[in-house]
């Protein structure tokens, strides 16, 4: 391409539109496709989400080129929420990768043609052994279309490259379902939040489904009873470096907390010989141990404080979470 032929800024501006437009309709046509619940595609969905939830094995996710890229991120999407997947190669299935493929599992087949020649062996060999397929394809009447048990038909739609019709549209779509047929597998199983961490530990998306459990100080708490001396409280302070101590009654319960701002408001008065109880601040705030490490930072930040006990359905104290185990955790 030539200088004069790369596009100007308006122009890329107008082309991305486009693209986006062209999509949308698409997205469109896919959700009208669902509006009714007698649907065909409605009806589809639900059978694929019956297989694939109750599969004694796994899902084996395949496809051709860019519907074989897309088939991968939907086998992917599928292990992080609770189900077993697995992406097979078509081509790679006829030379011996069948093997991975076990009468306990469900095939989803992507093909937007339906005819992709190197999915002939995992077609012939479901059916061989009876496996369940479901095929997802823009064309009802394709061989991918016939040989499945279940038909995701997804509407036809006009590429966002016009001049190539390279899929664009069409793998958008695919995609979508494919998302679509995860998250309600997901509801379907009950999986949650603390399920999804268990498969994604990593990554800002793991930190940020991090129980506070997970990053609490559980040994050497700060701990001191009400009668005890300021002068203690001092020195407990100082030396767990929490910049607090937690005051807990004679039922483990905690019932105040002494900070460095207690500290020094009543620094002018003549303190080190009284009770923690008289300075202390009473009914402070916690989280609960079932709580999110993010939902914890967010109420240090709205209200300012650098430590929260963590306690149990009976308040008493499990452990101490820090603004700095928050932020080093990545929890944002």
């Amino acid at each position: 391409m030539s200088k004069n032929s790369v596009p100007q800024e308006d122009a890329v501006r107008t082309v991305a539109i486009e693209v986006f437009e062209t999509e949308m309709a698409g997205m469109r046509e896919l959700v009208k496709a669902l509006d009714d619940a007698d649907a065909p595609l409605a009806k589809a969905v639900r059978e694929s989400v019956d297989l694939c939830a109750n599969v004694r094995g796994r899902v084996i996710v395949t496809g051709m080129g860019k519907s074989g890229h897309v088939a991968r991120k939907i086998a992917a999407t599928l292990a992080s929420t609770g189900t077993k997947a697995s992406y097979v190669h078509p081509a790679e299935a006829s030379h011996g990768d069948l093997g991975m493929i076990s009468t306990d599992d469900v095939v989803l087949a992507l093909s937007n043609s339906g005819e992709t020649a190197e999915l002939g062996d995992i077609l012939g060999y479901a059916g061989r052994f009876d496996i369940p397929l479901i095929a997802m394809t823009a064309n009802a009447n394709s061989t991918l279309a016939r040989a499945g048990d279940v038909c995701l038909i997804i509407p036809k739609a006009a590429e966002a490259c016009m001049v190539t019709q390279a899929p664009t549209t069409s793998t958008t779509l695919m995609m979508a379902l494919g998302d679509a047929l995860a998250v309600c597998i997901l509801r379907s199983k009950g999986f949650t939040a603390d399920d999804f961490h268990t498969f994604h530990p990593g990554g800002k998306l793991g930190a940020s489904l991090k129980r506070v459990t997970d990053l609490m100080h559980h040994t050497e708490m700060p701990l001191c009873g009400p009668t005890a001396r300021v002068e203690d409280a001092v020195d407990i302070i100082t030396t767990s470096g929490f910049g607090c101590v937690g005051v807990t009654g004679d039922d483990g319960r905690l019932v105040g907390i002494v900070t460095d701002g207690d500290l020094r408001r009543h620094f002018r008065e003549s303190v080190n010989e009284k009770s923690v109880d008289s300075i202390m601040t009473r009914n402070p705030r916690v989280v609960s141990h079932q709580a999110l490490a993010a939902e914890a930072l967010s109420m240090m930040s709205t209200h300012r404080i650098t430590a929260l006990f963590i306690v149990d359905d009976n308040g008493k104290p499990l452990g101490l979470l820090h603004v700095h185990d928050c932020l080093a955790s990545g929890v944002i």
